[in-house]
Order: C-alpha cells, then structure tokens, then sequence
C-alpha cells in the first residue's frame, strides 16, 4: 500500500499523542502540528474564499467526499494552498515542481499524520503506520523485502491463477443468469483471497457467500471510522462509532491470532510465503526477530492494504475499460497475441502486457486508490525555493491531483489515455509526476505484488470478457482513506471459445505454451 492519508482539513486525533512544539535531539514530536509551526510565510500561501472564525474553511464541504472537495480546490487555488477546520491549518501540494521537491529523500521523508495516524491503534508501528523513528519499521521492511523477490512472484503466479479462476466462474455463474457484475465488491473479494493465499495460506471463502466476509466488513469500519476522525474536532463526538471501531479491531485481531496459531501449531500449507518468513526469518545483519505483536500488526497491515488499494485499481480500470470499446479492443489485442494459444498464462507472459499495464496505469493516473500522501521537511528548508519550512513541517501531496498537472500532463489530463505511459512519452515526461504507491524508502513495499497481480487479472478478463458498461452509470467515487467506484455494475458477453482459451482446472502453469524470459518491467520515467 502506498504511504496513504486521508485528505481532510481536519485534526488527527487518534494515535498521535504528544506536543506540538520543538522537537528535542533528533526525534520530532508525534502529535498533529499545525500549519503554522511549520510554514514561516504561511500567509502567502491561499486559501479557499468564505473562511469563519472558528471553524474555518468549512463552507460547502462533505464529510463524504473530502478528497473530492480538495481537488476543486485545488483547481480554484494553485499548485499549494491551506485549509483550515476547527482551528488546525493544513498545507496541501500538488504541483509536479513543488511534489518533485519533496520527494528528494535527503531534506524531507515521510511524514505520519491525519488517517495513517488514526490507524495506529489497529496496527501500531507497523510498515505504513511506523514514525520514521521507529526501529520496527527497518526490522519489518528487511525481513520481509524478499517476499517480494522476482523468485516470491513466480511462486505466488500459481495461485494469483487460482483465485482469478475462482473470480471468472463466478462471473460466469452471473452472466448465465443475465445479472450484471458488481465489479468493486468482486474486486474486494479477488484481491482479499489472493493476499490471503499467497501471504498466509488462508481461505477466506469470499466467493462462496453472499455477504462480504466479516473481515472485510471490520476492515472497512476501521478506515471508514479512521476518516470520519478527521471530520470532526474531538472523537467525543463520535462515540457510538468509537465502540464499534473497538469491535472491529478486536474481530481483525482474532481472526489474524487464529491464522498466526494455526500456522504456529505445525499447519505449514503457506510454504514459505510472507507469514512464514515474519514466524521464522531473522534480520540478516541483527539477528533479531519480529516479535508476536509485530507479527500480528504486520499481518492485519497487508491484508488490509494488500487488497483495499489494488482492488480499486481494477475497478477504476475495468470501468474506463468498458466506457472505451477501442482501448479494450487494443488491449485484448495484445493479450491474444501475447499469450496466444496458451491455457494459463505463464508468469513471464503476464510483464510481456505492456499495454493492458498502461490502461492499470493511466486509471492510477486518474484515481489513485491511495490518494495522498504526507512528507516533513528533515531540516530547515525552502520548498521550491520559494516557501521557507521549518523542520518538522509537512503538507498533503494530492496524488491524484499531482496527476493532473497540466505542466506535467498536458491541457487534457482528465482525459482517459493509456498511450501517456508510451515508453518514449514516459522518458519526455519530468520526473516524480507518477507517484500512486508513495516516494522514496517508505513507498509501499508491495507495488509489484499488485501490479503483477492487476495486470493479469485484467488479461484474464479481457480474454474471457467484452465489457458492457450501464449507460445510465455516472461514476462516483466513495472515500474510505482509499478511493473505490460507488455502485459500478458492467454486463459481461462471452468470447467466444476460439478467441478465449478456457482457463485449467488448476491455476498452475504445466502445459502452459510460455514465451522466452523477458523480467523487465514496463519502462518508467527516472523518479517513479
């Protein structure tokens, strides 16, 4: 997941104890800092018109759609400005020269504030919630690196197969049957299964119910709750919320101690996947272990993470998709030819996708499912050579306006585009204006899981699949710290079997026609 937060002008107030004053030695203060500690010229930098003593810029806000409410800001206001709720100022960038400024790793790192911060009691110190201090962040990050090794995603291809298979007989089942495909709650259940298998050995059995898993369900009470922390000026006010948060992270707690003593009592099915490697993996240098808490916070952390943002990907991507018959005609296109007459895909043909990779890229571009994400100045700086910050500031980096930088992008840049991510168009373009996993060392750790796994899923169903979209469709997009189409269904048709190779009964790759190595990732730009 990338270094995701909520994007309100509201206060953290979950998580983050501690003063907003001077830091001492070399550890910053954890608690929320105000805008004005940080920016010496605060005043310089705009903001939105009608603000109230009080309550500030709270005019025609949604507590629903704060992102939202920040991008027409942005576009009213510029490439930095402020807003201010309930006496907290907050700094947002989005401009490419200013976001390319703070991801240089020598004068500013990540920053832990607003929905990240709130999620520390679900999670702790684990990999995307750690203050930068924190040792076991490197501990958890070195230990688990070579999970994602070239040799881990081979290993994982296989059963990435079997859970798309799972996924394609249930659309199946819903095309025989003249229903339309709810493309994000299919898309949850997909990358829940395929995170759990891979990682922890686990079934979840999402296909085979008619509700959501209760895990998904805690799982999204926490980032819903996680935001609605932002909204508001103290959590007293949210107290009926607070008990049911309570439960919820209780529920994820249990179900990962469950999977933890399972695995510890002996059940090994995970064959050396990411939960074999927390339980048995010393730091190669230290020697020391991930403790039992640190397990568990790292367990929760990616089956939370390692399915919420990648299946808003493929929903984002399956909807512009299906509203562009000639892009998805290109792309199938290229799967055809690609993979040709074999049954399964092989894990080398799926990186050889380097188109069906630009349309997952170009719907990142658009709706990055993790929205934004936070950066501190390490020492006293100049942002821009134009905004003096004091160590310790930080401001909100709008991904998913950084993205529609006309600079950057072009005069067209809320157009759908996938040719954008054209090699040569990518090497023209500056870099740092492509940032959907985050920048720099604390950038998610799991990026080429998810898009391994994206791309052949979406191989997979434009091979099988034409895409219909509901004419009567207008895309909304809900906030829950990750972004997600609200309510997109699509009707299928079936290839026909001539030009849509029936998958194999088992997700493995024998008998598989494979074409030569080829381990190189499409190209991107220096910075991204």
């Amino acid at each position: 997941m990338a270094e995701t937060t909520g994007t309100t002008a509201g206060p953290a107030t979950t998580g983050t104890t501690g003063t907003a004053g001077p830091a001492s030695g070399d550890v910053l203060p954890k608690g929320f800092r105000s805008a004005e500690l940080g920016w010496p010229e605060l005043e310089r930098i705009p903001h939105p018109p009608r603000r109230l003593p009080l309550l500030g810029d709270v005019l025609g806000a949604s507590r629903r759609t704060p992102l939202q409410d920040s991008l027409r800001y942005a576009g009213q206001l510029g490439p930095i400005f402020r807003r201010k709720a309930f006496g907290r100022e907050f700094v947002f960038v989005w401009g490419a020269r200013l976001a390319a400024d703070m991801a240089d790793e020598t004068r500013f790192a990540k920053h832990v504030g607003l929905g990240i911060a709130n999620l520390r009691p679900v999670v702790g110190d684990a990999l995307f919630t750690a203050y930068n201090h924190e040792p076991n962040w490197q501990l958890a990050h070195d230990v688990l690196a070579p999970g994602f090794s070239r040799e881990a995603m081979a290993a994982y291809h296989p059963m990435m197969l079997d859970v798309a298979e799972r996924l394609t007989g249930h659309w199946d089942g819903e095309l025989a049957a003249g229903r339309a495909v709810d493309v994000p709650g299919d898309m949850t259940k997909l990358t829940l299964e395929t995170i759990a298998r891979t990682g922890f050995g686990h079934d979840f059995a999402s296909f085979e119910r008619a509700r959501p898993h209760p895990f998904v369900t805690a799982m999204v009470g926490t980032l819903t709750y996680a935001q609605r922390l932002n909204t508001v000026p103290s959590p007293a006010l949210l107290r009926r919320a607070t008990r049911r948060n309570e439960a919820d992270i209780a529920y994820l707690n249990r179900t990962v101690d469950e999977l933890v003593r399972a695995r510890r009592d002996g059940e090994r099915d995970g064959d050396g996947d990411l939960l074999d490697r927390m339980l048995d993996t010393a730091h190669p240098e230290t020697g020391e272990r991930l403790s039992a808490q640190n397990v568990r916070r790292q367990v929760v952390t990616f089956l939370v993470a390692g399915h919420e943002t990648t299946s808003g990907a493929l929903s984002f991507a399956l909807h512009y998709l299906s509203l562009h018959p000639e892009i998805a005609a290109r792309a199938r296109a290229e799967v055809d030819r690609v993979w040709g007459d074999a049954t399964v895909p092989g894990y080398e043909q799926v990186a050889k996708l380097r188109y069906v990779r630009r349309v997952l890229d170009e719907a990142l571009r658009l709706w990055p499912t993790a929205p934004a994400f936070a950066r501190e100045a390490r020492e006293d700086t100049v942002l821009g050579g134009e905004h003096p910050m004091r160590r310790g500031g930080w401001a909100l980096i709008l991904t998913a306006m950084l993205h529609r930088d006309p600079e950057a992008w072009g005069p067209d840049a809320d157009r759908f585009d996938p040719d954008r991510f054209d090699a040569a168009a990518v090497r023209a373009r500056a870099p740092h204006t492509f940032k959907p996993f985050g920048t720099g060392a604390r950038a998610c750790i799991g990026r080429q899981f998810a898009l391994h796994e994206a791309t052949l899923v979406l191989g997979l169903l434009l091979r099988r699949y034409e895409l219909r979209p509901d004419p009567a469709y207008r895309l909304r997009v809900t906030e829950r710290l990750t972004l997600m189409p609200e309510g997109l269904r699509m009707h299928l048709d079936r290839r026909t079997p001539t030009t849509a190779p029936t998958p194999a009964p088992s997700g493995g790759t024998v008998g598989a026609k494979t074409a030569p190595s080829e381990t190189r990732c499409p190209v991107h730009g220096a910075g991204d």
